[in-house]
């Protein structure tokens, strides 16, 4: 027991420390520091793992990890035994559509390698503009023609079991934006730990993401006489417990419990909870909560794995709720060989 709450401590002091409020002096709070709008590259915050999705977004510590791995927590691609593959699909809020796919290669002792790609397009944009007025001012006038955006990020990915309860992993991704005519690059870092402390089947589980420098969309505009303003990384800092219960010897039940602190550097810190059921393996049920989020709260999600040819196949479904925006489904497809 004393092992369980000295393993315990380090990850509940990290999760509280993600929403604490500090003081300058005694029965003094402190200003509101509102950091919303501060940030782009704002594509890379969304996963299209079903998986991950339909636990609440928790996915630094739920372990046994796939190719998917790559878009949340690195580290758990050491899970990966030969060959995994992902596929991800979903239609975003907006008529935004969203692709991501993930292949991991297992090197034995020498760890695992991994490749993947997301692209995001936004559809076909009314363009409008300023029109000018007989009084001086101007009106806003659509004028026909349409134009579109997209964003694309690439990378690599390691990961590799330090000792038989550490896994360790990161990304190296290069990214693109293009509005219309404009476009911009940039190349970031992603680093993951997941920790089994020995009692029972506890983990924790840390995340740092987006590490990159600041780039800018269109450089020189001859119009306005001036540089666009730099374009900072969406920095996301995560830290993560989970532990499986049912779990006895040749039980077919599963029963797995996660919980996640959320600091980014543009917005408020968030929380993440999810709950996955498992059933010999082969039918899965998710729930999860989201706090903290001006519209997302609730998750679900169900997954099925079943036998091609010499593959084993996953299909994994995820609800996510926008509230007054919409509802989002997703859909994954695995394979292992």
């Amino acid at each position: 027991m004393k092992n369980f709450i000295k393993s315990l401590l380090p990850a509940l002091a990290l999760i509280v420390c993600l929403n604490n409020n500090t003081y300058g002096q005694a029965g003094i709070s402190p200003n509101e520091i509102e950091r919303s709008g501060q940030a782009g590259w704002q594509f890379l915050k969304i996963n299209g793992d079903s998986r991950q999705a339909a636990l609440g977004g928790a996915f630094t510590a739920i372990g046994l990890g796939n190719a998917n791995a790559v878009f949340g927590n690195p580290a758990s691609l050491s899970d990966i035994d030969n060959v995994d593959v992902q596929i991800n699909i979903l239609e975003w809020i907006a008529d935004i559509t969203y692709q991501s796919y993930a292949a991991g290669y297992s090197l034995g002792e020498y760890g695992v390698v991994a490749v993947s790609l997301a692209m995001l397009n936004y559809g076909d944009i009314p363009e409008t503009i300023n029109s000018p007025e007989s009084s001086g001012g101007t009106f806003p006038l659509i004028t026909g023609r349409t134009f579109t955006a997209n964003d694309l990020v690439t990378g690599v990915s390691y990961s590799k079991k330090i000792t038989d309860k550490l896994s360790i992993g990161g990304n190296l991704r290069w990214m693109r934006e293009q509005i219309a005519e404009l476009t911009m690059t940039n190349w970031s870092l992603d680093f993951g730990t997941i920790y089994y402390t020995g009692f029972r089947s506890l983990r924790l589980a840390i995340t740092a993401r987006n590490f990159g420098p600041d780039s800018r969309l269109g450089g020189w505009s001859e119009e306005y006489q001036t540089e666009s303003d730099n374009v900072r990384m969406p920095l996301d800092f995560r830290a993560g417990i989970a532990m499986d219960f049912l779990d006895e010897m040749n039980s077919p039940h599963l029963l797995t419990a996660v919980v996640e602190g959320d600091h980014p550097n543009d917005g408020r810190e968030k929380f993440h909870f999810g709950l996955g059921y498992s059933f010999e393996d082969t039918f899965y049920a998710r729930f999860g909560y989201k706090l903290n989020y001006d519209v997302q709260r609730f998750t679900f999600g169900v997954g099925l794995t079943y036998p091609v040819g010499f593959t084993t196949g996953t299909i994994n479904y995820a609800y996510v709720d926008f509230g007054e925006l919409t509802q989002v489904h997703m859909f994954t497809l695995g394979f292992r060989f």
